[in-house]
């Protein structure tokens, strides 16, 4: 017998067995019930985050100090106060990344310390040490040179290495919540975003300081030149050049177990690119006027919208990564067969949500953001064990996000359904001919009951062609005022009960 020529694709883990009510073992009857893996000490996880905790206290209090010691006190509220400004305005904007699934506030929150705290104190030393090293045994035709040799030579490679490890750590750590290129790029961000707030902090301190020497005030002043340059022009150099990192990592983190050296090379891919990115910005920089303004107009812009069309499509690709793993529970039972389409569409998710705040307040809203949040971890969870790198463990997790599901089913699946109803696009009623065949003339779409995948859906029949329009008062979506439609028997398979929780307040 001779071996097949196709290579044999992973096969998808089995869906479980839709029951009238879950039946899992060891499960306690409590909303907030987690799975938790088996651990060699059980309070591992505990100390851990103490440790974590405490050095990042820590490193705060020492930059803290250095800063404050460079700055002066005047100088440094003044710094302080001017360099919180983009903060929450660049949070927001990765947090808008990240709307399909989004990271755990934990990591976030550790990556935003980190780079604020841990990674810039490691800059301020290092590149304090090599300047110094520079001067000495170099010897530098003056005391400048060393400082632009520092700054364009070594303050690139510590400063990307320091805020490439915030992602390293979480990539190991927190491997199960590191699904692509957009968790790599939002990491990367807000670990930059915090690593930048601190630096302001010294820069502006610093210039701050210089116009209380010189006497300076106003539009002329150091400060206004230093705010303009760092906080308009470029609040997000920082960001771009460590999202490349983040992007290495987000690749990594899709390759299948096999691919042992794209988890490797891709991230130090990353982080060089980012490296010379940063070392041409702060060449740049040193040089001034039209070698910054070219710099910034032929590298930094080109780049930075390359990458907001980069992450923009990797998000296209989460939502289609939902839209093709969840039917597989629509078949076992588990999902509504509208769910998948609802769960895919960022509109349609939040009009489900307003929708449930809207007819039940906002414990339901946060009911619908939950079901939303782990139907979609659900769906990431099922493509990773396609993969083979879903862990030991899938069975129970699985088993966990369905547990999630079930309890807020009831307010969430109406809520969807209605949302699904109203984003779905509109149908084209086809034209009739003669013998009551639909007729259909150039550039229209071929017959309903053919192909797979038209933008028009199949009417309510057997399945086994065209249908007429149905009467007037019947319509898409199951029973009730709506009559019943579509997802009983055609599109999505024979034998699927129309959703039953489709409320008459949601429909109405």
């Amino acid at each position: 017998m001779h071996p097949s020529p196709f290579p044999q694709q992973p096969q998808q883990p089995p869906v479980p067995v839709y029951e009238p009510q879950p039946r899992f073992h060891a499960v306690p009857d409590r909303a907030n019930w987690r799975y938790r893996p088996r651990r060699a000490f059980r309070h591992s996880k505990a100390l851990r985050f103490g440790t974590v905790i405490t050095l990042l206290a820590l490193c705060g209090l020492v930059i803290l100090a250095l800063v404050r010691e460079q700055t002066g006190t005047e100088g440094f509220l003044a710094g302080l106060g001017l360099a919180v400004l983009p903060v929450p305005l660049m949070i927001a904007a990765f947090r808008w990344l990240d709307r399909v699934e989004p990271e755990p506030w934990r990591n976030l929150a550790f990556a935003f310390a980190w780079g604020a705290c841990a990674a810039t104190l490691m800059a301020i030393i290092a590149n304090g040490f090599a300047t110094d090293w520079i001067a000495t045994r170099v010897e530098p035709s003056s005391p400048t040179e060393a400082q632009t040799w520092g700054a364009t030579v070594i303050a690139p490679v510590v400063e990307e290495s320091a805020k490439g490890a915030a992602l390293l750590l979480l990539f190991v750590f927190r491997r199960r919540d590191f699904d692509g290129i957009v968790d790599g790029v939002v990491i990367a961000g807000i670990t930059a975003t915090g690593f930048a707030f601190t630096e302001n902090i010294l820069y502006l301190g610093n210039a701050f300081g210089e116009d209380q020497a010189l006497g300076s005030s106003g539009i002329q002043s150091v400060t206004a030149a230093t705010f303009f340059i760092r906080i308009v022009m470029s609040p997000f150099a920082h960001p771009l050049f460590t999202a490349l990192t983040g992007i290495g990592f987000g690749i990594a983190a899709l390759a299948t177990t096999r691919q042992r050296g794209r988890r490797v090379l891709v991230p130090l891919a990353g982080l060089l690119t980012a490296i010379v990115l940063h070392a041409v910005w702060n060449g740049s920089a040193t040089v001034g006027g039209l070698g910054f303004i070219a710099v910034y107009g032929m590298f930094m812009v080109p780049v930075f919208g390359l990458l907001i069309w980069l992450v923009i499509w990797s998000r296209g690709s989460e939502l289609r990564t939902v839209r093709g793993q969840l039917p597989a529970y629509v078949a076992a039972g588990w999902l509504q067969p509208p769910e998948p389409q609802a769960l895919s569409s960022m509109r349609a998710r939040s009009l489900a949500r307003s929708v449930a705040r809207r007819h039940h307040g906002k414990d339901a809203a946060r009911a619908v953001a939950e079901y939303e949040s782990f139907a979609t971890t659900l769906a990431f969870l099922r493509q990773r064990a396609h993969r083979g790198t879903a862990g030991a463990d899938f069975v129970a997790r699985e088993q966990e996000l369905l547990h999630h599901l079930w309890q807020r089913k009831d307010v969430a699946q109406p809520a969807l359904a209605h949302a699904a109803l109203i984003t779905a696009p509109p149908r084209v009623p086809p034209q009739w001919g003669p013998h009551g065949r639909p007729a259909y003339g150039p550039g229209m779409p071929p017959p309903y009951g053919q192909g797979h995948g038209h933008a028009v859906p199949p009417q309510h029949g057997p399945g086994h062609g065209p249908a007429a329009p149905p009467p007037h008062g019947q319509g898409q979506y199951g029973q009730g005022p709506h009559g019943q439609g579509q997802y009983g028997q055609g599109q999505y398979g024979q034998g699927h009960a129309a959703p039953t929780d489709f409320r008459p307040p949601y429909g109405a």
